[in-house]
């Protein structure tokens, strides 16, 4: 379905600001919104409040230093950004990852997939009228949270996927706590689509909104559930695979229609087969360790120091100097919750990256929101920003 055309009457126009106030702004974006009555002639996003430089901040710090900072990007799903930039840093020495931590990787992944996805209906659906989906998605989040809480120590910034594998491995809690997500969450998201997919008032809000062609979404360049939304059928975890994603048998949703609606049904779907995916690691995890014995990037275990000097200054020089890694550059992507998440790492021989260059899907996906919200109606754009799904974290880096 096309936008409705916009009129060439430019003394009508009026200029109105939307933000940074608002609630599905998240309080650092403003839209410049262009009305024709009540009908969106053009919107400018104008980003730039939180002024954090992280990639300014990356060459001034050690490889594993960085790792922290990598939480902070995008705060709903922290151990993907540690993943996209571990496996970048990996690649400048062919590091071996232990299966275990192999799996553990792909678990805290879709997990993480899961709570993000879990925040943007409860913060979707309260944009447009819905409270009690709201109170459900937090529920379930809560579950995750407590199982990242068990392993880590921490619920959100958690900096626990590491250089060369994982800190350390999870306790059997863990594992008894994840059995049980798995066991309850389809039921669950059963409950949202009870609540929304065929609800009247959300189909009104969201079905023919928001509209983003197939050749649109490939100009701007979107990816994850907005791409996929508009037709184009992609997927890093199984097109460009990385990690053991290729050991799991799971389907990529594609809707043709575009809108609001169908960028809801990809992201419900995709929670379905994380689910998929985090029963199948569940069954086929090994025993083992979860840290390469890569000399180059990995610390010697504090048995090993105890007993060895050789192991003593290695240590201690990681911890305070860090690693050097090869001359060269390189780029890493992984399949984040909002699309392709991708970190381009330059460089020049010593411990701390020459330049750092971070691929946001939010920053993206943003720069198509003009694109969606033309000849929608004003009341239509908190829907079209929500279901962009943004982290302002990710935007203004």
């Amino acid at each position: 379905m096309e936008n409705i055309s916009v009129k060439d009457n430019l003394s009508e126009i009026i200029t109105v600001n939307m933000g940074p106030q608002h609630p599905s702004t998240h309080g650092v974006l403003r839209l410049v919104v262009d009305l024709d009555g009540e009908t969106i002639v053009d919107v400018r996003p104008d980003i730039g409040f939180l002024h954090r430089g992280v990639e300014k901040l990356a060459e001034n710090r050690t490889y594993h230093q960085f790792i922290p900072l990598t939480d902070r990007l995008d705060y709903l799903s922290p151990l993907s950004n540690n993943l996209g930039y571990c496996l970048a840093v990996e690649k400048f020495f062919g590091v071996k990852i232990p299966e275990r931590a192999e799996y553990l990787r792909v678990i805290f992944a879709e997990l993480s997939r899961a709570a993000s996805h879990l925040v943007w209906i409860a913060t979707h659906a309260l944009d447009i009228g819905a409270m009690t989906v709201f109170l459900y998605a937090f529920r379930e989040r809560e579950l995750i949270l407590d199982m990242f809480e068990i392993a880590t120590g921490q619920r959100m910034t958690s900096s626990w996927i590491r250089i060369g594998g994982i800190r350390e491995d999870v306790p059997p809690l863990f594992m008894e706590k994840l059995a049980e997500f798995v066991s309850i969450f389809d039921e669950r998201i059963d409950t949202y689509e009870r609540l929304l997919t065929k609800n009247r008032i959300w189909l009104m809000r969201t079905k023919g909104i928001g509209y983003l062609s197939k050749e649109d979404a490939l100009s701007y360049g979107v990816s994850g559930p907005i791409m996929r939304g508009s037709g184009v059928d992609f997927d890093l975890r199984r097109d460009e695979s990385y990690g053991i994603y290729d050991r799991f048998e799971f389907d990529v949703p594609v809707r043709q229609e575009g809108d609001i609606y169908a960028r809801y049904q990809v992201r419900i779907e995709e929670m379905r087969q994380s689910n998929r995916i985090l029963k199948q690691a569940l069954e086929q995890i090994p025993e083992g360790p979860v840290m390469t014995d890569d000399p180059r990037v990995s610390m010697p275990s504090h048995q090993e120091v105890y007993e060895r000097m050789e192991a003593l200054i290695r240590r201690f020089y990681l911890i305070s100097k860090g690693f050097k890694t090869p001359k060269g550059e390189t780029y890493a992507c992984v399949e984040a919750p909002k699309g392709e998440l991708g970190y381009y790492i330059v460089s020049n021989g010593e411990e701390k990256p020459y330049r750092l260059k971070i691929r946001a899907p939010s920053f993206v996906n943003l720069g198509a929101v003009n694109k969606m919200a033309k000849g929608a109606m004003v009341a239509d754009l908190v829907g079209i920003i929500g279901s962009v799904d943004i982290v302002l974290g990710e935007i203004d880096r």
